[in-house]
């Protein structure tokens, strides 16, 4: 039996969750859910979005499997996703991206895997108005947080026999914060026998829509990491099933990469994908490895036979979609 924090969130995020939880429940495998809410809905009741419980919970299990909480833009609490990052130091942000059976894409045979800085650059928020014309943010970048980062990009292209990895950086204009990144990157390499291959941000970006077939792991810092991430994420069909894993020393969070969708909310649509594509990777991370297995493949066989939802160019609803995935694993 595994204990495991469940965060519930808002918009489509209980729905999503109802289906994870289904569908990994088939595959036999064994959860005490230790459920947990957070963001706007919390405030009312107690006063911040992420509550101490929350942190104690996935303090307590190691392990949480969360679906998306919304955030306000340009006003409001500050992201939800953050505060848990850097309250449970998740400092690596592992987002695999490939490509699924019979989802229409532009390229094939995409298989990129990118290592995001999680904890600290301009996502520190570390921010002042200077006055009423003038804001400030401070992006900090340290060694520390660079170099095990790094270690984590070449330990993980290791174990998954990856052929190389390439550092992202603004080197040549942020020649201190990102010159301090790659010089890290470059250090952390010598210890590996794996190429590193050195590109900057505006060139990666351009040369992923061109071929993105080129690449295979990428490293780099949390603000490139964030829009990289969702650029590869649209490489294979979306945010609709692009997954996350957040990982640090002593826990992990597995989250999908798409925001709550609050607009179709309660509206049987949501595409679950995302979220058990993460939920796979967590049950990984755990050690079920075979229900792991039988739970993509009865992903995979539910999208080859074409029943896919509204966002994927199908009609099933999120119901509908979740049954056929397990009666695929039945």
């Amino acid at each position: 039996m595994h204990n495991i924090t469940l965060i519930k969130g808002d918009g489509i995020g209980p729905e999503i969750s109802d289906a994870v939880l289904k569908i990994i429940k088939t595959a036999g495998v064994e959860i005490n859910w230790d459920v947990q809410t957070a963001g706007a809905d919390v405030i009312e009741t107690e006063g911040v979005p992420l509550p101490d419980r929350v942190i104690d919970s996935v303090k307590r299990n190691k392990v949480a499997l969360k679906s998306p909480v919304t955030t306000p833009i340009g006003k409001g609490f500050r992201s939800v996703n953050v505060q848990l990052r850097k309250e449970l130091d998740l400092y690596s942000n592992l987002r695999p991206c490939y490509n699924l059976p019979n989802v229409k894409t532009r390229y094939d045979n995409v298989d990129i895997v990118v290592v995001r800085e999680n904890t600290e650059d301009l996502y520190a928020g570390i921010e002042r108005q200077i006055d009423n014309d003038t804001a400030e943010s401070i992006k900090r970048i340290t060694r520390t947080a660079s170099e095990r980062i790094a270690k984590f990009a070449f330990d993980y292209a290791v174990k998954n026999n990856r052929k190389f990895v390439t550092v992202v950086t603004k080197a040549n204009i942020c020649k201190l914060s990102d010159g301090l990144f790659l010089e890290s990157a470059r250090n952390i390499a010598q210890n590996y026998n794996l190429p590193l291959k050195e590109i900057l941000v505006d060139n990666c970006c351009m040369q992923l829509v061109q071929n993105p077939n080129q690449f295979d792991v990428l490293l780099l810092p949390n603000l490139y990491g964030d829009i990289v991430s969702d650029l590869c994420a649209g490489l294979i069909g979306g945010l609709g099933v692009a997954q996350g894993a957040n990982i640090g020393k002593d826990y992990a969070v597995f989250e999908p990469v798409h925001g709550s969708a609050p607009d179709i909310a309660g509206q049987n649509k949501a595409n679950p994908t995302a979220m058990l594509m993460s939920a796979i990777e967590m049950l990984n991370y755990i050690g079920e490895d075979i229900a792991a297995k039988n739970i993509k493949e009865a992903l995979f066989k539910t999208l080859e036979n074409n029943i896919k939802t509204a966002d994927l160019g199908g009609n099933a609803s999120c119901q509908d979609f979740t049954d056929a995935i397990v009666n695929n694993i039945c």
